[in-house]
């Protein structure tokens, strides 16, 4: 729901900050035991996932508004 192509690249990095911020949660789950190394593995993957995902956006979009 971006407003304009600056609105969306400002989403996008918000974004980028909540995948951050749950990856630092997420090892701190699993040094403390509370999650398995399974479950760790799983999720940390997805955010892995998701880091590529957005960081290659926010550099196409940063390279389209030059």
């Amino acid at each position: 729901h971006a407003e304009s192509t600056k609105d969306f690249l400002h989403k996008l990095n918000i974004s980028l900050k909540e995948v951050n911020e749950t990856k630092y949660w997420l090892d701190i789950m699993f040094a403390t035991k509370y999650i398995d190394k399974k479950m760790y593995e799983s999720i940390n993957a997805d955010c892995e996932e998701l880091l590529k995902l957005l960081i290659s956006s926010v550099k196409t979009i940063k390279s389209k508004l030059k």
